[in-house]
């Protein structure tokens, strides 16, 4: 509908123009220029409403003439967008020989070289020619860079999220062509910000091809190992299994701050005193310790899923199973560790709360006192007010009766205070404080 718009609405400026410049009239160059301002602004409307992805079919679907007035008024930022959905004939039709870029995606691609990576610098689609990697790493890339990525090397690359977003069960499996896809959670942890990153893995013609739309700690540690460790890495299936190790290296680093990060939160907890406000500090710090220890579990299951796969599959070397096998061993340990920080937290969930009932339980005991103190000075002047000539100051000035009446609400007040805090003190007297005495020899 919108490119039926779109041909109706250059036609009609097709028209109009056509009709100004047949007529004869005053200031003609200045109607020209109002018409054409007024073309402009129509066309930037229609443009700024469109995608990427809409304004590419537009240009490949137009007259030759149309397509040409269209691209020029495309804004600049979105000129290489538009070129990666456009067919090579029409884009060097109206583009001449510019080819789209890689802007705000990053595609790293890498060769194997004397058992070192090599990084193949990427600017276009000219340097793909004749690569031949091992590995190809896609980031933040759009659905045209993928489908030109994947068309170049015969293989259809997903969008990590939506790969991500599957059911369990299908997010490792093998394609009738041999093609292995493993679709995986990787953490992302900075500066306090803890999340899961969704990562789709696909193993085709000896190629390791990654899709992310963010840059992970992950990544970056692997690269520098195999950049600058001979022999570090032999195939591309060594670079997964790295990754996937990686991984639960970057998770256990991660569990260490949380222990740190609870440590802390436990020397408040067992302190003399913490205020509601403090409570309630703790608790979120707690809740975002439990968020963050159940993300990395879920994590580091999604990786041992991982792992089972491929053993189970037969995809790996006796060599890599080996590694892999190891691997598990490192994920069986941290399980354990984030079982035992879930007990950590549960207790520290429940002595905070145990203080808020604590502070609240002071609170409901001064209130509780205070009705005590105030019960008989109520039963007294409920007495006294029961009618307007009272039979107990019948004859008595009424400046003198009622200050009289305040002095021994005063007076039975106090007392019932101090008899209170007697029984109180009482009470703390006879309860029997228990003490642990230290065995013989231990110090």
């Amino acid at each position: 509908m919108s490119l039926e718009n779109l041909i109706a609405m250059l036609g009609k400026q097709k028209l109009v123009d056509g009709m100004v410049h047949s007529q004869k009239m005053h200031n003609h160059d200045v109607v020209q220029s109002l018409l054409q301002k007024q073309h402009d602004a129509e066309l930037h409307n229609f443009i700024a409403k469109q995608s990427s992805t809409e304004l590419g079919g537009y240009l490949d679907s137009l007259p030759l003439d149309d397509a040409r007035n269209l691209w020029a008024k495309l804004p600049q930022a979105r000129e290489n967008d538009v070129l990666w959905e456009m067919s090579d004939q029409r884009r060097i039709d109206v583009a001449g020989d510019r080819q789209p870029d890689f802007a705000e995606s990053k595609i790293n691609v890498y060769e194997l070289m004397e058992g070192r990576l090599r990084n193949i610098p990427m600017t276009g689609r000219k340097d793909l020619e004749g690569a031949k990697p091992v590995w190809v790493d896609l980031i933040n890339s759009s659905k045209a860079e993928r489908l030109f990525v994947g068309s170049h090397f015969g293989v259809e690359l997903p969008d990590p999220i939506e790969a991500t977003d599957l059911e369990v069960s299908a997010r490792f499996h093998v394609e009738e062509n041999d093609d292995i896809h493993l679709h995986s959670n990787f953490l992302h942890d900075r500066e306090g910000n803890s999340r899961s990153v969704p990562v789709a893995f696909i193993l085709h013609g000896g190629i390791l091809f990654s899709l992310r739309n963010e840059e992970l700690p992950v990544f970056r540690l692997q690269r520098r190992r195999a950049l600058t460790q001979p022999g570090y890495v032999s195939d591309c299936v060594d670079l997964l299994l790295d990754l996937y190790g990686a991984d639960v290296e970057v998770s256990a680093d991660s569990l260490e701050n949380i222990y740190a990060k609870l440590g802390a939160v436990g020397r408040h907890v067992l302190s003399e005193a913490i205020t509601d406000q403090q409570a309630a500090g703790i608790l979120a710090d707690i809740a975002e310790e439990e968020d963050q220890n159940g993300r990395i579990r879920s994590n580091i299951l999604d990786t041992q899923r991982a792992f089972s796969f491929l053993m189970r599959g037969r995809l790996l070397t006796p060599d890599q199973i080996s590694d892999s096998k190891q691997i598990l061993r490192n994920i069986e340990s941290l399980n354990s560790h984030t079982a035992f920080l879930f007990d950590k937290i549960n207790f520290l969930m429940d002595a905070t709360i145990g203080f808020i009932n604590i502070n609240q339980n002071k609170r409901v005991n001064q209130l509780t006192v205070f009705s005590v103190v105030f019960m008989p000075i109520n039963i007294l002047a409920g007495m006294g007010g029961m009618s307007e000539f009272s039979m107990m100051t019948q004859g008595i000035e009424w400046p003198v009766a009622y200050g009289g009446f305040v002095v021994v609400s005063a007076l039975i007040g106090l007392a019932t205070y101090v008899i209170l805090k007697h029984f109180e003190k009482r009470r703390s007297a006879t309860t029997p404080v228990r003490v642990s005495k230290a065995k013989p020899g231990l110090s």
